[in-house]
């Protein structure tokens, strides 16, 4: 774990709850996210406030069980955008035990109780078996906009049944799980995710708060972001119940990634994938030199996929493994260098 993630992290200062370190604001978590995380500022920076607030309750509230109400979270953005990632990166920053789970599952199986149970088990096996540090532990939930009623379903097997599942941990409660531990999930931080197509049509839709009397005194900037945020009512509109939404206070929205942003993922975080395999190269005594435009190439291939950052390592990977392929057998060289993405490799030996 590197220092600034080490200083940052959750210490159980107080038996069966969790502190943020006083370094850990929310502006401290969004700088670490800049690191690992492209763009999307507006979604750090909810997302950061949440997290804060979240573990400060609890460490408020230590002696008071049931006294707060949890604001987990919703994250509304297109596939590839980064909803995983920028909760991965949370998780690791604060050093709890962090599990994803796949809404998609767990409306296709007719035991909703026990897939839950069996995301709490992996939950409390990233915490090796500490019951205390699971019950502090973040649950990320994907693709939860597969789970929007739809009029033909029977309840028995709608979205509308596995929202209801869910109801009781998200909002919090003891799980007895098969080894007849309990986890109870009060102070588990629950993130769900989702692509929400339509959901802008419905959106536009809405009159948002336009018909508010403003003056030349009031705040546009705040009125705007108003009118911008989505309203559990455009939620209902789209298929969830108001009862799960209403576990779902904390909205916000990730945008579709440019072609600029896209070519900095593939280069500019701690752990992008150009700087993993410069590190590679290195190990093999050889300079790896990949020029902007391959990776504008890359982020044009990717857009036209449609699929965000996803496709952006496969296509990488396809450019470097005929080249990773020669490197280890060719003591001779020295550098390779990468021009276009039509353009084959550049090698240069040692003199």
């Amino acid at each position: 774990m590197s220092a600034s993630a080490a200083d940052s992290r959750i210490s159980l200062s107080i038996p069966g709850y969790a502190l943020l370190a006083r370094e850990t604001t929310p502006s401290a978590i969004v700088r670490y996210l800049d690191q690992y995380v492209i763009g999307q500022d507006q979604a750090k920076k909810v997302l950061a406030v949440a997290v804060y607030s979240h573990y400060r309750k609890i460490a408020t509230f230590a002696h008071d069980q049931g006294s707060f109400a949890k604001s987990n979270v919703l994250l509304v953005g297109p596939s590839g955008t980064g909803k995983t990632l920028l909760c991965d990166t949370l998780s690791r920053m604060l050093d709890v035990p962090f599990v994803t789970a796949d809404a998609t599952s767990l409306a296709q199986t007719k035991y909703v109780n026990e897939e839950i149970e069996a995301a709490l088990q992996r939950l409390l096996e990233k915490a090796d078996g500490n019951v205390e540090n699971a019950q502090h532990g973040i649950i990320f939930i994907d693709e939860i906009d597969k789970l929007k009623t739809a009029p033909a379903e029977s309840r028995a097997t709608s979205g509308e049944s596995v929202q209801h599942a869910l109801l009781k941990i998200m909002e919090g409660s003891p799980v007895k799980l098969k080894n007849n531990q309990y986890i109870d999930t009060s102070n588990v931080l629950f993130i769900c995710g989702g692509a929400f197509v339509g959901l802008e049509k419905i959106m536009s839709k809405t009159h948002g708060f336009g018909f508010i009397a403003t003056s030349a005194d009031d705040n546009q900037n705040i009125l705007d972001r108003l009118n911008q945020r989505v309203k559990p009512t455009d939620l209902f509109e789209f298929g969830l119940i108001p009862e799960f939404t209403g576990r779902l206070p904390v909205i916000a929205n990730l945008h579709p990634l440019t072609k600029a942003m896209l070519v900095s993922i593939m280069s500019v975080p701690k752990n992008s994938i150009y700087r993993q395999y410069i590190e590679i190269f290195r190990g093999e005594g050889v300079e790896l030199s990949i020029g902007q435009r391959v990776f504008e190439q890359i982020a044009e291939i990717a857009i036209e996929y449609k699929t965000g950052a996803r496709s952006l390592r496969g296509i990488f990977e396809e450019l470097i493994t005929p080249i990773l392929y020669v490197v280890p057998d060719k003591p001779e060289i020295c550098k390779v260098e990468i021009r276009s993405l039509f353009e084959d490799a550049r090698y240069f030996r040692r003199k």
